[in-house]
């Protein structure tokens, strides 16, 4: 352990998001089973901030965005879709134009993907229409049942959903 403190005082703050996230994958997703706070914190964190409020410019806010999307079934897919095969390209969240890549992250459980977007869901303001309705380990796995996706075919879906009004 003494060598990870090495590591973290060499590299700041950058360094201790990496050692928090290292020690997440060491203890495994299924340490933290059902705390979707803390696997948001183990998995997601780095990129998209505490409290899902992202980084402007560099990666886009969740909270107050992830709930609205999950009150549409097409929504509560891409989710899936995004968490499992990634996104790459251009994004637009609070007029802001984002370019990067969201790795996938096909690796994790089922249930550890439904306990994260349940935990995204709830921060922020709540939807204005539509009840929010947790995931569940099921619907996650029959999203995932469909034929392997490339991000530019998530990408292509963001587009469907941002035209139907979906996602703004």
């Amino acid at each position: 352990m003494r060598w990870l403190a090495g590591v973290a005082g060499l590299t700041g703050v950058a360094g201790l998001a990496g050692v928090a996230g290292l020690m997440g994958i060491l203890a495994g997703p299924d340490a933290m089973a059902g705390d979707g706070g803390a696997l948001f914190a183990q998995n997601c964190e780095l990129c998209h901030q505490a409290g899902a409020k992202g980084l402007p410019g560099q990666f886009p806010r969740l909270a107050g965005r992830l709930a609205v999307i999950s009150t549409h079934a097409e929504g509560r897919v891409y989710l899936a879709d995004v968490l499992t095969y990634g996104l790459s390209g251009t994004v637009k969240v609070d007029d802001q134009q984002i370019v990067g890549v969201m790795p996938p992250f096909a690796v994790l459980p089922n249930d550890v993907v439904a306990d994260i977007l349940n935990y995204v869901q709830t921060l922020g303001d709540p939807p204005k229409k539509g009840a929010l309705r947790p995931f569940t380990e099921q619907e996650i796995a029959a999203a995932r049942t469909q034929a392997g996706k490339s991000m530019d075919d998530v990408q292509s879906e963001r587009r469907m959903l941002q035209h139907a009004k979906i996602i703004e």
